[in-house]
């Protein structure tokens, strides 16, 4: 594996943890420290304070186009990595068709470029009635709360209580839908990969990025062909057809990597025999009966359930058993605090996918919107809602689409009382084609550009 030790820091996220902090924007603090719980990380601002929990691509967009549309308030984001390691194009970094230089971007610079702050800490209480976060660097208050803290995982439907069964599963078949050591553990697997079965398994409901599991089983499989490796890529789907359901994934591994991709319909993870190196499943047929299989494998990438990170909850604006965030359709305020809003793929009850550039649209109209409270100038009543956008590359040169637009409709409640509804439009592009992509590039050029400037 050729990885500097600059590249395993980025990735990691421990650069500059394992190095003196410093620029503008920025602040930080030693770990030897241990801050008393009165310490504050910041001056109080003259004005409006607005704190972001969630240096990713929704909170990223919103700390830069609230700064923009409110210049007079102070907003700082506070983030515990202190690299920005994009999750969309990682896939095509596992199969190394693209330098880990493509996905990474310093926090500096943009805070610096846009006037907003960066404090690289762990938030570890929030309290709604005093408007104050708690972090292990000290404490701030806020007027306005933006979380976009992202997901975590649930394993106990593998493990129940067992965490230590659930953080070795983790990290000996890591999932990788969250940037750092798991991607590079990942990449180290496919590249020491000698044969045998790799099984990718499908997360059972909501989950990041609903093309990109069956999209890195492409890159993979392209990967193993391109070195000769001969192995198998068992895709293990709870549902019965891939997310998105058109024929574009299926068409290409039938296509293109017969003899390598298997894809399993119905198949649910029941439980992992980490000794034995076995994947428990439980397969349904068509006629609704059940059996149980255990398939060996000589290496795993295993999605277990996703959940709304715990900040969700820290904040008391979850819902569910998965704790995504509760809110007031069409805006990202919660229904249990107005000043508190959540974008990205924390967000709950709506038709949204977790996806890179719905955090994006996410982050432009939680940005409007609080920029408007700020001003004391009319909240948004009519608001453009997000679109989504996902490419999935196939090789080095191809790749499929899909597309959904969102629009409001007027519908009833339980009550009959009149309310407005968000209706999700799906459009598919499942003839691959080097057009698309080549525009897959320039999509995520132009939304690090959004987002970063550059």
């Amino acid at each position: 594996m050729n990885l500097s030790r600059r590249d395993l820091l980025k990735a990691s996220g421990l650069g500059a943890a394992a190095l003196a902090l410093g620029g503008a924007g920025v602040t930080s603090a030693s770990a030897s420290e241990n801050p008393a719980a009165s310490t504050q990380l910041l001056p109080k601002p003259s004005g409006k304070r607005v704190v972001i929990i969630g240096g990713g691509w929704g909170g990223l967009t919103a700390a830069r186009y609230i700064k923009k549309e409110a210049p007079e308030a102070e907003v700082v984001v506070l983030e515990k990595r202190d690299t920005f390691i994009s999750c969309p194009i990682s896939n095509e970094w596992l199969a190394g068709e693209v330098p880990m230089d493509f996905l990474t971007r310093d926090y500096f610079t943009a805070a610096k470029d846009f006037g907003y702050k960066m404090v690289q800490t762990t938030v570890t209480d929030i309290n709604r009635e005093t408007r104050t976060v708690k972090t292990t660097t000290g404490s701030i208050g806020y007027d306005y709360l933006l979380l976009s803290p992202g997901i975590a995982y649930d394993y106990s439907k593998w493990f129940g209580n067992d965490t230590q069964a659930a953080e070795r599963c983790r990290q000996e078949c890591p999932p990788a839908l969250m940037s750092g050591s798991e991607h590079v553990a990942l990449k180290k697997m496919l590249e020491d990969f000698e044969g045998g079965n790799f099984i990718i398994s499908i997360p059972d409901g909501a989950y990041r990025c609903p093309p990109a599991p069956y999209e890195r089983a492409a890159m993979m499989a392209h990967y193993m062909q391109k070195n000769g490796i001969k192995g198998k890529i068992i895709i293990l789907d709870p549902k019965a057809k891939p997310a998105p359901k058109g024929p574009g994934f299926m068409a290409a591994y039938k296509e293109l990597y017969p003899d390598i991709v298997e894809y399993r319909a119905n198949s649910l993870v029941k439980t992992v025999d980490l000794d034995k190196k076995e994947v428990v499943v439980t397969i349904t047929q068509e006629d609704g009966r059940t059996e149980e299989e255990r398939i060996p494998y000589a290496a795993a990438n295993l999605m277990p359930v996703n959940k709304a990170s715990e900040i969700i909850a820290m904040a008391g604006v979850s819902q569910g058993k998965a704790g995504w965030g509760m809110m007031s359709s069409p805006t990202f305020q919660t229904k249990a605090d107005e000043r508190v809003f959540v974008i990205g793929d924390a967000v709950g009850g709506y038709p949204y996918p977790k996806s890179g550039s719905i955090a994006n649209g996410q982050g432009h109209i939680a940005a409007s919107h609080i920029a408007a409270m700020i001003q004391g100038r009319p909240v948004l009543k009519d608001v453009t809602l997000p679109q989504n956008i996902c490419y999935s590359m196939l090789n080095k040169e191809e790749a499929i689409s899909i597309g959904v637009t969102y629009s409001l409709m007027d519908d009833k409640d339980l009550n009959g009382n009149d309310i407005k509804v968000i209706k999700p439009k799906m459009t598919e592009n499942n003839t691959r084609s080097t057009a698309l992509g080549k525009t897959t590039h320039s999509w995520y050029k132009g939304m690090m550009s959004d987002i970063f400037g550059s």
